[in-house]
């Protein structure tokens, strides 16, 4: 690879290192408010980060490298790289007692929006730390609708926007100026940030909880600022209004663009969209029936709790309202499998994504009938467009790749001496960034404390690689990727 388009990708970590560094001041001054010592743990990480940064940026300043496949897929790593360590430092120095694979994991977990945690005591923490871990799934949440809608479709990596395909002119650009599409963006995930806050502390919670689960829920982050995440509010309206938001979110930000900016009702009919709420409805009422019958719960409490937690884990938020792994092996399997899909391309989940399974059922649907009239042309369609040989191709090997890293990571978390389904879940929550997994170790009553730090090292690789879609981590891997 050519020497300027390291440099350059260097300088532009450098430079995001820097404002995150210039961030942390917030959570000092909160800290400072309230008289909590931690502010001084805050400013010494913002001052000593910032100087790194700053040196590491003027070392590598210079003319920028044309855009290209390598420049993004270098790009997108270093700068979840970077995001994760400089938001581990001020964890790592608080008084929490973390070392630094524990700092790390927690700061992993917050960029990548996964909202696994190894933090106990939560309820007691210091403001300016439960803050600043609701800071960078914010800022995650933000990178990775970025990354999904405007770097990975260029890569031809799983990036998926409905401009590519359920464009009525696929020649028109979504926005004749980026600036639109930039206000646009921003305008609409900073609202329903506002608005969930607003609801939140409007239905009972504090003026702190409603900020800090406000982002984290627009964030499909999951962190919370109890150890009992949304079980600690005992409040029906909470609970519906953060499964509207969290629903939202999962939705893509490309799709509720082109509605704000443009009124384009048609984009709502996008067959991912179809797809996600549909999953929704359906495993909700299932979970909630099964509830109602094997444990005798009103219909409309067991509707309440079931909705809550599918969407909570199909948008790989991670919140929960309860421990889910109590309702029965049948509901249980039901969230392990829900653990898998994920919401919308373009959204700030995780998972799958509801798009490759329309793209996979499309292809199987049509492998069967070319089956039974081997003649016949049957183009796989995604709504009324067919869907190219390239993006089929790539959806399998995302999917089979997919599949392999999970299994890969099960076989290597056993090793480490986790239980089977501490490890087989692990994997999986962490390789689609959901947050809790199956079983008393790490279901959705426990937590990430008792896992070895190997296991943590490996659990850190399978987040970050669910986050950067797998196959942009992958490819750097391959020593043709390095060559000029």
């Amino acid at each position: 690879m050519h020497g300027l388009t390291i440099r350059y990708a260097i300088f532009i970590a450098s430079m995001t290192g820097l404002y995150l560094s210039v961030a942390m001041l917030v959570p000092a001054a909160l800290d400072l408010y309230n008289g909590n010592p931690d502010w001084m743990v805050f400013t010494a990480a913002a001052f000593s980060v910032g100087a790194v940064c700053l040196a590491s940026a003027t070392a590598n300043r210079g003319s920028a490298a044309p855009f290209s496949r390598r420049m993004g897929f270098l790009l997108v790593n270093l700068l979840w790289l970077t995001l994760s360590v400089t938001g581990a430092v001020p964890l790592y120095l608080s008084g929490l007692g973390l070392d630094m694979a524990d700092a790390l994991f927690e700061s992993v977990s917050a960029v990548t929006t996964t909202g696994s945690t190894v933090i106990a005591g939560l309820d007691s923490a210091p403001p300016g730390l439960l803050l600043w871990r609701s800071m960078l799934q914010w800022f995650g949440g933000i990178g990775i609708v970025a990354m999904g809608l405007l770097v990975l479709p260029f890569l031809k990596v799983g990036g998926f926007t409905v401009f590519k395909i359920e464009s009525s002119d696929t020649s028109e650009k979504p926005f004749a100026r980026f600036a639109v599409f930039v206000r646009a963006f921003f305008a609409i995930y900073i609202g329903l940030t506002l608005a969930c806050a607003i609801l939140y502390a409007i239905f009972g919670m504090s003026g702190f909880d409603a900020v800090n689960h406000a982002m984290t829920t627009i964030a499909t982050g999951g962190f919370s600022t109890h150890d009992a995440s949304f079980g600690a509010f005992d409040s029906l309206a909470l609970i519906w209004t953060s499964t509207l938001f969290m629903a939202l979110a999962g939705l893509p930000f490309s799709v509720m663009i082109l509605f704000a900016v443009r009124g384009r009702l048609d984009a709502l009919r996008d067959p991912q969209i179809v797809a996600y709420i549909g999953l929704i409805v359906v495993l909700s009422i299932i979970v909630a029936l099964s509830l109602r019958l094997s444990q005798g719960e009103s219909f409309a409490y067991a509707l309440t709790h079931a909705a809550f937690n599918i969407v909570s884990v199909v948008t790989t938020t991670g919140f929960a309202s309860s421990d889910y792994t109590l309702w029965g092996p049948f509901v249980i399997v039901i969230f392990f499998v829900a653990t898998f899909l994920g919401g919308c391309s373009g959204s700030t989940s995780g998972g799958i994504k509801a798009y490759r399974l329309v793209i996979i059922f499309g292809s199987i649907r049509s492998g069967l009938l070319r089956l039974i009239y081997p003649n016949s042309v049957r183009p796989v369609r995604y709504g009324t467009v067919a869907v190219d040989s390239e993006m089929q191709r790539t959806v399998f090997l995302f999917v089979c790749a997919y599949i392999g890293i999970w299994a890969l990571g099960s076989m290597a978390l056993a090793a480490t001496g986790l239980d089977v389904e501490t490890a087989i879940s692990g994997s999986i929550t962490a390789l689609a960034n959901v947050g809790p997994g199956i079983g008393p170790v790490i279901g959705p009553s426990g937590n990430f404390s008792s896992v070895g730090d190997p296991a943590k090292i490996i659990l850190i690789f399978l987040m970050l690689m669910g986050r950067l879609e797998i196959l942009a981590v992958l490819v750097l891997l391959m020593p043709a990727f390095w060559r000029e």
